[in-house]
C-alpha cells in the first residue's frame, strides 16, 4: 500500500501509467463533460473552494475529479463501494496531485476511515454516490456542515435516503438529487446498469444468457435496463416485485411475473436491483436448482441474504474470481458473484464511459449552482433540491450535438398553440 498522509492512500503508484490510458480512453467518450471542462477551465468558477467525493474510482470518475480540478476546485475523494475501486485509475489520479484515499478490497473500517480522511479539511460541497458522505457528516461530524454550502447525491438509494432526512427535519445543509434528473435516471440507471451488469455477470462466470430462465428482483429504473438487456441475449427474463404498477410494466413489455418463493426453484441466473435488504433468502437459496448465479447490482451488499446461505452452506470455495461456491446441504451448488456487491462494479468497470458522461455533467452544473448560489445570495436552505428542467435539456442538447444528431424545433405558431389554452376545434 502507498501512504503519504493528507494526500492519498492507494494500493500502488507503480499502476498510474495504465490509469492514465484508462482515464484517457473515458476522455474521448465523455465529449458532453470535456466541452464543460473548456469551457469553465478558462473561467476558474470553482477557485477557493474545496469538493470531496465519495464515488467509485473508475476511468470516468476520474474525468469528473479532473475536471472539477481543471475548473479551480481542490478535490479530495475516497471510493463510495469497498469493490468499486480500479486501483490503475487511484494511482493515476494520486500521481496527478489529487487528494485521494480509495483501493480495491477494503474492508469496512478502511472504507470508512478513508472517507473521514477526505473531510480532514472540511469541504465546502459534497459529492456522493449512496450518501455515505453525508451521512457521515450529518451523524458523526455535524459540526462541518457550518462550512459546508451543500451537496449532490446520484443513486435512487440515496435519494429516497435523503428525502427521508427532509421530511424528518434531520437535514443540515441542501442537496441535489441528481439521480433523479432525465439524463441521469433514464439513461445511466436504464442502459448503463443494463450492460454494466451483464458485462460484470458475463466475467465472474462466462456462461451463455441464450435460454436461461434470469430472474431479475425489481423493476425499477435498474431493473428494466437489467431486464431488457438479457432478453436481447436470448433471456428468459422473469421479474419478481412489490408494486403493481411496475409489475404490470414488466409484463406488458414482455416479461414473466412472479413471486421469489415461485422463481427461486426456475431460476438460472438470480439478479437484485431493489435497494431493499434480504430479497433472496435462506428458503430461496434452498429451493433453487443445481447451478443457480446470484448476483446484485444494488449500491448496498443486504439484497442477498448471505448470512444465511453461509449456515446452510456445508462447503465454500472461490471457484474462480469474484465467484464462490457454496454447497449446501442438500448436495446442490449456488454460484454468488461478487460477494453479493454491485456486480457491475465488483467484477467488470462500470457504466460506460458514454452514458456516465450525462450524469457525470449533472454532478458539474448541480455543484456550480451551489456555488454561484452561495456567491450570490441565493437559497441554501436543508432541503432536497431538484435539478431544474432546462438544464436536462441542454445536457441532452450538447449529447446529439457531439453526436451530430439535429432535431427539430417548434415554430413561433407552434410555441403560440401550445400556450394558448382558448385554441380547440
Amino acid at each position: 500500500m502507498d501512504h503519504k498522509e493528507g494526500a492519498y492512500k492507494v494500493r500502488d503508484l507503480s499502476l498510474a501509467p495504465q490509469g492514465r490510458l484508462r482515464i484517457e480512453w473515458a476522455e474521448s467518450r465523455m465529449p458532453v463533460l470535456m466541452s464543460l471542462r473548456e469551457k469553465y477551465a478558462k473561467l476558474k468558477p470553482f477557485a477557493g473552494y474545496k469538493i470531496t467525493g465519495c464515488l467509485h474510482v473508475t476511468k470516468e470518475t476520474a474525468v469528473l475529479i479532473e475536471t472539477l480540478a481543471a475548473c479551480g476546485a481542490e478535490v479530495a475523494w475516497s471510493g463510495c463501494n469497498p469493490l468499486s475501486t480500479n486501483d490503475e485509475v487511484a494511482a493515476a489520479l494520486a500521481e496527478a496531485g489529487i487528494e485521494i484515499y480509495a483501493w480495491h478490497g477494503m474492508n469496512t473500517e478502511e472504507f470508512y476511515w478513508c472517507i473521514e480522511r477526505s473531510i480532514d479539511k472540511p469541504p465546502h460541497t459534497t459529492l456522493d454516490d449512496g450518501a455515505d458522505l453525508i451521512f457521515t457528516v450529518h451523524h458523526k461530524y455535524p459540526h462541518l456542515a457550518d462550512h459546508i454550502i451543500g451537496g449532490s447525491e446520484e443513486t435512487t438509494t440515496g435519494v429516497h435516503r435523503l428525502r427521508a432526512m427532509a421530511e424528518d427535519g434531520k437535514m443540515l445543509y441542501p442537496v441535489y438529487a441528481v439521480n433523479d434528473a432525465e439524463t441521469k435516471w433514464d439513461f445511466d440507471n436504464v442502459y448503463g446498469t443494463g450492460q454494466s451488469t451483464l458485462d460484470g455477470i458475463l466475467r465472474a462466470s462466462s456462461v451463455m444468457l441464450a435460454g436461461k430462465n434470469f430472474v431479475v428482483a425489481g423493476y425499477g429504473h435498474c431493473g428494466r435496463g437489467v431486464a431488457m438487456r438479457a432478453k436481447g441475449m436470448g433471456a428468459n427474463v422473469i421479474v419478481t416485485e412489490v408494486k403493481p404498477t411496475a409489475s404490470l410494466k414488466a409484463i406488458l413489455e414482455g416479461h414473466r411475473v412472479m413471486t421469489m418463493e415461485e422463481a427461486a426453484k426456475v431460476g438460472d441466473i438470480f439478479v437484485t436491483a431493489t435497494g431493499m435488504r434480504d430479497i433472496i433468502r435462506g428458503e430461496h437459496f434452498l429451493s433453487m436448482k443445481e447451478g443457480a448465479i446470484v448476483s446484485n447490482t444494488g449500491h448496498y451488499d443486504v439484497e442477498l441474504n448471505l448470512v444465511e446461505l453461509r449456515e446452510l452452506a456445508i462447503d465454500v470455495r472461490t471457484i474462480r474470481d469474484n465467484n464462490v461456491e457454496y454447497t449446501l446441504e442438500n448436495g446442490k451448488k449456488i454460484y454468488v458473484l461478487a460477494d453479493g456487491r454491485l456486480v457491475n462494479l465488483a467484477a467488470a468497470e462500470g457504466h460506460p464511459s458514454e452514458v456516465m458522461d450525462m450524469s457525470f455533467a449533472n454532478q458539474f452544473m448541480a455543484h456550480l449552482n451551489l456555488i454561484q448560489a452561495h456567491e450570490n445570495g441565493g437559497d441554501l436552505s436543508p432541503r432536497v433540491i431538484d435539478l431544474p428542467e432546462e438544464l436536462d435539456q441542454e445536457i441532452a442538447r450538447i449529447k446529439l450535438e457531439t453526436m451530430g444528431i439535429e432535431i427539430d424545433h417548434l415554430t413561433e405558431e407552434q410555441i403560440a398553440y401550445a400556450t394558448d389554452y382558448a385554441a380547440g376545434t
